[in-house]
Parts: structure tokens; sequence; C-alpha cells
């Protein structure tokens, strides 16, 4: 009987680093989704479990920013690691704001009809990150120029990061009562509009030369930490603002001077390539 030889290709590059941040991102994920269903099982403290679920979409984006830059910096990026990445993704980023939005809103407008917008969220999330993997393979063969910068199409992350954060804006305003109202229509329209913006040639910046060996002015220093305060002091309403300004950024980009473009994404010649 012929002796099994492993290959390199049974024992995959596995960096610390990295794939600790992207197991962070699918703790978060898989923490939300239980959330979410406790407070299925007990409405009496759906609320505090509604909160928990949408802290943790939340924490997932932070991770998911990170590992990626881990990577880049120092020069750990794997096959691996993108895979990885992509399945802590759909966890994080597609079943658990699916299923967020499914107990807030969409179940008031029935089961079915409930189901078939989080599917329709999903599916496309998941063709998302399909097509991102699909063209980072073939740039790695040279079929297609490497990215330089940009996502083609709305990143997941930031989707999520969006319906998060919108939730967690409007539970405020309604001072916490899930029950609300015509503002469920809200959540409804932008969760159609952010799986058609998945899928489309939008182009987004991925800010990609931020890090933390970007050298920027100390203005922007001032402001990055400005940010970051008030994100974690006024969390129902900084990080929605965020959130919302990138996705706004991308469809007026276009328009926008190629000068401000490499000032504001920190990038010093223009952006090409595809995500």
């Amino acid at each position: 009987m012929k002796k099994h030889v492993p290959g390199p290709w049974s024992n995959p590059q596995v960096y610390l680093w990295p794939n600790l941040m992207t197991a962070g991102n699918l703790a978060c994920g898989f923490g939300a989704v239980m959330a979410i269903f406790a407070g299925m099982q007990n409405p009496a403290e759906a609320a505090s479990h509604v909160d928990r679920a949408i802290l943790l979409i939340l924490g997932a984006c932070f991770f998911d920013a990170l590992d990626g830059r881990l990577a880049r910096i120092k020069g750990q990026e794997s096959a691996f690691g993108r895979e990885f990445d992509s399945l802590a993704d759909i966890i994080s980023f597609g079943v658990a704001p699916a299923l967020l939005l499914m107990d807030i809103v969409l179940a008031s407008l029935g089961d079915r009809l409930g189901w078939m917008f989080a599917f329709v969220y999903l599916l496309c999330g998941g063709m998302r990150l399909a097509r991102f993997n699909c063209l980072a393979q073939e740039a790695q063969e040279g079929r297609v120029v490497p990215e330089r910068g940009e996502f083609i199409g709305f990143p997941i992350p930031a989707a999520a990061g969006l319906i998060a954060s919108l939730t967690k804006f409007l539970l405020w305003l309604n001072e916490g009562d899930r029950e609300l109202g015509w503002w469920r229509f809200i959540l409804v329209g932008l969760m159609l509009l952010l799986s058609f913006l998945m899928l489309s040639e939008f182009r987004y910046p991925s800010f990609k030369a931020v890090n933390w060996r970007a050298k920027r002015s100390l203005i922007w220093f001032f402001l990055v930490v400005v940010i970051l305060v008030c994100a974690v002091n006024f969390v129902e309403i900084v990080p929605f603002a965020l959130f919302l300004g990138y996705l706004v950024y991308g469809l007026i980009r276009p328009w926008i001077s190629k000068t401000w473009q490499r000032e504001i994404e920190g990038t010093t010649s223009d952006p090409e390539g595809t995500s």
C-alpha cells in the first residue's frame, strides 16, 4: 500500500495574530446570534439581549478591521486567512444582522415575508463575499489587476455595522421600546438597499493605506482620537453617523476631486483595482 505523503496544501500557513482577530470576529458574531435567540425565548428581557447583540456585531466590525491590517503590516496574508475571514464574516455580518432584523422588525410583517427579506440580505452578503474571494484569487494568479484600495460593492462588514448602529439609534430614539412603529420600515428599506449595493458596481475605499505605519498630520491624529472617544461615549449616535457617512461617501465619490479622495482615503495615487 502506497504511503501518503502530505503535500504543501495539507498544512496551510496559519499566522497567529491576524487569525486571532478573525476568531474574535467569529466569537462576537456567534455571541450576537445567541443573544438574539435568548431574547426570542425570553421576551421579558428581550431588550437587553438585543442591545448586547448590537454591541457584539459592532465589536465584530472592530475585529474585522484589525485582522487584515495586522496581516498586511506583518506580511502574513494567506489563503487560509482570507477563507477564514469570509467564513467568520458570513456569521457575524450575514446571519447575525438578518436575525436581528427578523426579531426587531420583520416578524411584524409575517413569518414568510420577514424570512424572505432577511434571506435576500443574507444571500447578497454571501454572494458579495464569494465575489471578493474570486477576484482576490484571480488577482493572485495574475488574471486580473490586483486591488489598489477599493471595494467593488458595499462591504458586508459595513452593511452589518450600519444595520446594527441604525437599530441602536432607533431604539435610543424610541427610549428602548422595541415596538418601532413606522420606523421599522426604514430598517426594511435599508436592508433592501444594502442588499443591492453589496452586489453593485459602486466603488468604496478600503482605507488599507490607513494603518499604524501611516504618516498623517497632528490634526488627523486629533480627529481620530476624538472620533474614537465619541464613539465609545455616544454609541447610540456616532457609529451610525460613521457608517452612514461611509455609505454616502461611496455614492458621491465619483464626483469628488482626486485630490480630496487621496486626502480622505490616505492614498498617494489614484485608487484603482478591484476587491
